[in-house]
């Protein structure tokens, strides 16, 4: 049983009169355990398509399911998802009136129910993990952006989740903090944890992905290891895509 199945997912948006198809009748597998990367041009569908996994966006038709449960139809309890599959976006969101810590272990609170001792050892052991020991007690606009999607990554870990999504986690940023994060990505990808994510930085996309996924216009264009996308695309609109930034 795959960890994420994205079966036939098309999602549309009436913009002006107009249907604009966002995503076209798009499949994928993540197993257990894979790192997954979504890479495409601006307005391919990258982010629409990470964003109906745990229903931020409804799909208009198609299926997807984790750990082989329907996360797409009317039933289920969406709020049992999200604690499953944890998301970080481009902007950090973290509550601005709350410490580092605070953010961290304030879902693990009120929904897991911890013991504030019991949150408080996450929280720091969370913190020790993406190298912000010494930022607990610091409130987010003390931090730089790097720090504070760190922060932003250890408050998704802090639901234990099966899977993690990233939305463009570095677009962001300063160039001299990308490395910083992405050194926090690449060591949450060698641990085990199963990752979608959408990027624009090729140079994690080799040294993490299992899998390689174009996307272009709303479709799945081509799936392939690192090495076969980057070094050898079959589709030319793979190749024209990655001759333009590469």
């Amino acid at each position: 049983m795959a960890r994420i199945e994205i079966k036939n997912l098309s999602k549309t948006f009436d913009t002006k009169n107009t249907e604009v198809h966002a995503v076209k009748n798009a499949s994928l597998t993540v197993e257990h355990g894979e790192v997954v990367v979504i890479i495409g041009p601006s307005g391919s569908g990258k982010s629409t398509l990470l964003r109906s996994v745990n229903r931020l966006e409804i799909p208009t038709s198609g299926e997807i399911w984790v750990d082989g449960e329907e996360v797409t139809k009317d039933s289920v309890d969406i709020r049992l998802i999200r604690e499953e599959v944890g998301m970080v976006f481009q902007n950090f969101n973290l509550f601005p009136h709350l410490t580092s810590l605070q953010n961290i272990t304030l879902a693990p609170l009120k929904v897991k129910k911890l013991s504030a001792s019991e949150a408080e050892k996450l929280g720091k052991s969370l913190l020790a993990r993406v190298g912000l020991s010494d930022k607990a007690e610091v409130h987010p606009t003390q931090l730089s952006g790097g720090q504070q999607q760190r922060v932003a990554i250890a408050r998704a870990l802090a639901m234990q989740p099966k899977a993690m999504l990233f939305d463009e986690p570095t677009s962001a940023l300063d160039p001299e903090m990308i490395k910083e994060v992405l050194d926090v990505m690449l060591d949450l990808a060698h641990s085990g944890m199963t990752m979608l994510l959408v990027t624009h930085e090729m140079g994690f996309a080799r040294a993490a992905a299992d899998k390689v996924v174009f996307m272009d216009a709303g479709e799945i264009v081509e799936v392939g290891t690192p090495e076969q996308i980057f070094e050898n695309p079959q589709n030319p609109r793979t190749k024209s895509f990655l001759d333009h930034i590469l």
